[in-house]
């Protein structure tokens, strides 16, 4: 949750591909533990035969031997794989993450993980010999000890400063993230378990950790993005998809899986809540070139920016994310696919004009997506059909064809509003601008622009061999085998991207929509204008350029 974790990042960088995949079986150790638990109990069924549900005593004795026992022995197993060869063929598995996260924790090999049964059976089998065990006792420990080792890989601050100036002694009986994160970044300190006091007892605390967590919980670690695109989730299933549920799953191009049908009624709720009282939350981070951008989502789904008595709510959650960016000194804020909904907020308009003194860049974006969609056209094409040809994107890439002498075949009702475009253009060009009022009139077409959904029927009208460039959220069924389809308006970002670790809805890794892209392009360029409302169909070349420049590539 963005406004929980903005200002506590211990490490600013953001994961990428090669850490997820590489990280890709972290969970194995739930494996084994399960397999060295069920093996103990089976050779020896007494200890668990007769245990009570709970047992306060047990809970003394367990707290005691993991002080005197397990604390120590960790300690002192932890420095002896940072010697030689243990950690070159070992240990150095765990610290070739580069940015500690949860999952972090479990990584490593499994001679290492054995070592870590052994610290964790330890407190459970001495409490159970003591004739104090309970069934409370095996699984509170092992949850607490997992959840222990989870918070210290989090990689965001959760305790505040003045807690441990207030009770000094705090310091040494609990690590912090920020602790744990000096381990990994200067490897020789900080090797307790959860207990500092055992790097002070034998001179290993790293004399940094106390000033790193003040910094760290008071924000002065904080780091403003130069740029902020703001999405939405597309449907409940899709939900699923977001990194902290599933980091996974989040970094392969969506596609549904019948793993998430079990999840889909908590999702559904979850939707709810968030519906009711709803946060914008962070998605992923990544640097081009040394500019830091971001990803936040509007907790918002699609089918909701078609209820008329939702509208409002949107349009104040995307106005409160474009003030806080403001607020916090972001220079670009791009807005992605409905946040931009003409009938929602005219394109961004609505807020600009509301806020004339923003020093926040607000940017649409649909420059770019239109320059894709009109490079995608062959040079040798003489006329195009176009449904959808009366909205932003319609109208930019209509009046840009028929300024190259392409007949247009614009799918409308309104002729009052096919005029007023048809208007727009030079006199000499006006004659490429046909109004259609029916899918009849495409039957000999074979390069269909979309920006209006096709049923399957209105596809039928398409000739064979017919392409079917799109602009349209959600994209249109694949329902022709005679035809061809593109899909969604998209660039492949520069080679040089650091951090990045979500694929962009059904977008291959490393390739984001092409309104994501002309946000960036924004960025990189410097540009100090607002793109928002109508599309300026002169400078549909300039950002096309703009963007082959930066180093972005079209799909």
């Amino acid at each position: 949750m963005l406004f929980l974790t903005r200002r506590r990042k211990v490490q600013r960088e953001g994961i990428d591909y090669e850490q997820i995949d590489k990280e890709w079986d972290w969970d194995h150790f739930l494996i084994l533990q399960a397999f060295v638990g069920a093996t103990v109990f089976f050779l020896f069924p007494s200890l668990l035969h007769g245990l009570p549900l709970w047992d306060l005593r047990g809970l003394m004795v367990a707290m005691v031997v993991h002080v005197g026992v397990s604390e120590p022995l960790f300690y002192w197993a932890h420095r002896l794989f940072h010697k030689g060869y243990l950690f070159e063929h070992y240990h150095s598995l765990h610290h070739s993450s580069k940015v500690l996260q949860c999952f972090t924790a479990g990584f490593a090999t499994p001679l290492e993980h054995l070592g870590m049964c052994g610290v964790m059976a330890a407190p459970i089998l001495g409490a159970t010999l003591m004739g104090f065990g309970s069934l409370g006792l095996v699984y509170g420990y092992i949850l607490f000890f997992d959840f222990m080792r989870c918070m210290g890989h989090c990689n965001v601050e959760v305790f505040s400063s003045r807690l441990f100036e207030s009770l000094p002694f705090l310091r040494y009986i609990v690590y912090t993230p920020s602790y744990h994160s000096l381990h990994h970044m200067e490897q020789d300190s900080n090797f307790c378990l959860f207990m500092p006091l055992f790097d002070a007892l034998w001179g290993t605390l790293n004399n940094k950790s106390w000033q790193l967590q003040k910094d760290v919980s008071s924000g002065k670690n904080d780091q403003v993005p130069d740029f902020v695109f703001l999405a939405h989730v597309v449907d409940v299933s899709f939900s699923a998809h977001s990194p902290f549920l599933f980091r996974s799953y989040s970094s392969m191009p969506y596609t549904f899986k019948l793993i998430l049908l079990p999840l889909w009624p908590c999702i559904f709720i979850v939707m709810l809540v968030m519906w009711a009282w709803s946060k914008t939350f962070l998605v992923s981070f990544y640097k081009i070139r040394g500019l830091l951008h971001q990803t936040w989502v509007v907790p918002r789904y699609g089918f909701q920016y078609f209820l008329p008595f939702a509208k409002d709510g949107i349009n104040d959650q995307i106005e409160l994310a474009i003030l806080r960016a403001d607020k916090m000194g972001i220079k670009v804020l791009s807005l992605a696919a409905l946040n931009k909904n003409e009938a929602l907020n005219g394109g961004g308009t609505l807020f600009v004009n509301k806020h004339p003194n923003l020093k926040v860049r607000v940017v649409h974006g649909n420059t770019l997506t239109a320059a894709v969609i009109l490079n995608e056209i062959p040079a040798n094409v003489k006329e195009v059909f176009m449904t959808g040809a009366t909205s932003k994107l319609g109208r930019a890439i209509a009046l840009y064809l028929c300024r190259k002498k392409i007949r247009v075949m614009m799918l409308t009702l309104s002729t009052e509003r096919f005029l007023k475009i048809q208007r727009e253009a030079a006199p000499e060009h006006q004659e490429y601008l046909v109004q259609v009022t029916k899918y009849q009139a495409a039957q000999n077409c074979k390069t269909w622009i979309v920006g209006k959904w096709l049923t399957p029927r209105e596809q039928r009208w398409a000739p064979p061999g017919t392409h079917f460039h799109q602009f349209v959220v959600p994209p249109i069924l694949s329902f022709r085998r005679d035809c061809t389809y593109g899909r969604l308006a998209a660039m492949r970002l520069p080679k040089d991207v650091q951090g990045l670790s979500v694929c962009e809805y059904t977008l291959d890794r490393g390739v984001v929509h092409a309104c994501h892209a002309g946000g960036v392009v924004h960025s990189l360029e410097g540009w100090t204008h607002h793109e928002v409302g109508a599309i300026d169909v002169d400078r549909i070349d300039v950002v096309w350029r703009a963007a082959l420049k930066n180093g972005l590539k079209p799909v």
